[in-house]
């Protein structure tokens, strides 16, 4: 893990952690091809404060470090807090990440997707993946969970809306499933550009958290509904 001050090289932080490299696009530092930088030299010459930006990329950082869930202490919980848990901590983090990846997948799909033909699969299955997700979270929030919440006092037994959201759960298992076999297990190749690598890296965390989301909803949340 590395310890961000202004002598940390830009492209460490990202490679570290994946969301700092929005900060660094808003702010036009380039991540990429001049990621051999460190911070206090990204700004030199540029209308930018260092202790902003530092700022900013500690409290990236911070955030990120905080998305290290621990499921084990949902269990005993009542359902409106992990009901509560889940949209505050997952569907806050999609309803972010999946607008701001969209730019990074559709520019590798476009300039590198000729040479790797991979690359136009990973765009559909990405967008297919937001589409997805973001239309689930929704359904949850609208009509789901307000019915899960009130049925915890009734004691009754939402298990059709359920199987629905199970379905789309594996939907989303499938998709993600194929994005890891077409990136050989997000692994980019050795001449892989910042970016390249910085979209492989991001999916996989998503990965990492959708999976997580859903054991919470699968295996903690709706069990208590059957």
């Amino acid at each position: 893990m590395i310890v961000l001050n202004e002598e940390s090289i830009v492209k460490e932080i990202v490679n570290e952690y994946p969301r700092t490299s929005d900060i660094f696009k808003r702010y036009q530092i380039d991540f990429c091809c001049g990621g051999n930088n460190s911070l206090l030299h990204a700004v030199e010459n540029k209308a930018i404060s260092l202790e902003q930006l530092m700022s900013e990329l500690h409290e990236s950082v911070q955030n990120e470090q905080n998305k290290l869930d621990q499921p084990d202490i949902w269990t005993n919980s009542s359902s409106e807090q992990l009901i509560q848990h889940i949209q505050e901590y997952y569907h806050a983090e999609l309803k972010e990440e999946l607008p701001a990846l969209s730019p990074y997948v559709t520019k590798v799909s476009r300039v590198h997707g000729e040479r790797k033909p991979e690359l136009l699969r990973v765009n559909e299955l990405f967008y297919a993946l937001k589409k997805e997700l973001l239309e689930h979270t929704e359904k949850e929030e609208q009509e789901v969970f307000p019915i899960l919440i009130q049925l915890e006092q009734d004691q009754a037994n939402p298990a059709d809306q359920l199987q629905s959201l199970m379905e789309e759960h594996r939907e989303v298992g499938q998709i993600l499933a194929e994005l890891r076999s077409v990136t050989s297990n997000f692994t980019p190749p050795h001449d892989a550009c910042g970016t390249y690598r910085l979209v492989y890296k991001r999916l996989e965390r998503l990965e990492e958290q959708t999976f997580m989301h859903i054991h919470l909803e699968n295996n903690i949340l709706f069990p208590r509904y059957s």
